[in-house]
């Protein structure tokens, strides 16, 4: 039996990216990717998010600093992390997705880009990243219902 832990989230940044470094100077940041979730209410459709932790190092951490931000589609590919530290009122228990790869597949501009964390490193796909101005996304009232549906048949899958 082979044991397979691998996560493909499309989904859009919740706020812009920090770009934290470590003791050994590696790049590291935390990011949240608001992922939809189709629902049918008896009486009329409707729709829902999840918000998803994940963390990128390295390659895809610089990447996403430089290139990502508030509300930009991203796909993020990598697996589930479990781990726990002692907090204020006992241990506490995070589960995130450890990104090994990060493309963005729509910004702000509209331009598509990647970034691997492995050996290679990251680079646009024959694309240019113009920054624009904050399109003005709301703090705390995410609203993606606007938001383009994506077709991923599971050939699209990285699954053998």
């Amino acid at each position: 039996m082979i044991n397979l832990n691998r996560v493909v989230l499309v989904g859009r940044l919740t706020k812009d990216i920090e770009l934290r470094k470590t003791n050994s100077n590696a790049s590291v940041c935390s990011f949240t990717v608001a992922v939809d979730r189709r629902f049918q209410s008896q009486q009329q459709g409707g729709q829902s998010a999840d918000f998803i932790n994940c963390i990128a190092w390295r390659q895809s951490a610089d990447f996403l600093s430089n290139y990502a931000g508030k509300g930009t589609i991203v796909s993020v590919e990598g697996r589930i992390q479990t781990r726990s530290y002692d907090g204020q009122n006992g241990k506490v228990y995070v589960t995130e997705v450890v990104a090994d790869n990060v493309q963005i597949i729509s910004s702000r501009t509209g331009n598509g880009m990647s970034a691997s964390t492995g050996n290679s490193t990251y680079a646009p796909q024959n694309q240019t990243f113009t920054p624009a101005a904050d399109p003005g996304y709301p703090d705390d009232d995410l609203d993606f219902s606007n938001t383009p549906s994506l077709d991923i048949s599971s050939d699209d899958l990285p699954f053998y």
